[in-house]
């Protein structure tokens, strides 16, 4: 063991100064390869002063701001208030309304409407859906409603629909 130890103090020293003289070799080859590089850069062109131009065109289109493109809204007999104060019922799509049952109370017939699983009573007059349906007519089997509905163009026009019984939907509240 003694003897070992100096042996590979000795093979230490020659690999590490091995290693320095490829180092100096390179940083010399280097440093003489880039003297006679010069870059060949041509300098940037000169920018001339932008024309200002002032916009005279007081009551015309503004071309910086984009024009929001509406039909012409026309008085329509069919379009429904704008400050109408509108029923908790409206606020949900017909799609979402089912139709569980029918009731009738002192002549009067009633339906009885599911949405987010609680039960709402209504009559004829009452308003469902979130295009002004009014209920005009209760059978045992259907509801049904006119809406308003508004077009492309900006008019208005009424929209028959129905609401049928669904009796899925009657078993599952019951439990």
């Amino acid at each position: 063991m003694k003897r070992l130890s100096p042996v590979l103090g000795c093979c230490l020293a020659l690999m590490l100064g091995g290693c320095s003289s490829s180092e100096d070799d390179l940083r010399a080859w280097m440093s003489e390869a880039s003297r006679d590089l010069r870059p060949s850069l041509r300098p940037l062109p000169k920018l001339k002063p932008a024309e200002v131009i002032n916009y005279e065109g007081e009551g015309k289109t503004d071309p910086f701001r984009p024009a929001k493109l509406e039909p012409d809204k026309k008085a329509s007999a069919l379009a429904p208030d704008p400050n109408w104060r509108r029923e908790p019922l409206e606020s949900y799509a017909l799609d979402n309304i089912r139709m569980v049952g029918v009731l009738i109370k002192n002549g009067q017939t009633h339906a009885i409407v599911s949405v987010d699983r609680a039960l709402y009573q209504v009559r004829v007059g009452n308003h469902l859906g979130m295009n002004y349906g009014r209920i005009t007519a209760i059978s045992e089997a259907d509801i049904t409603l006119k809406e308003l509905v508004e077009d492309s163009s900006g008019e208005w026009a009424e929209r028959v629909s129905t609401l049928q019984l669904q009796e899925q939907a009657a078993q599952e509240v019951k439990k």
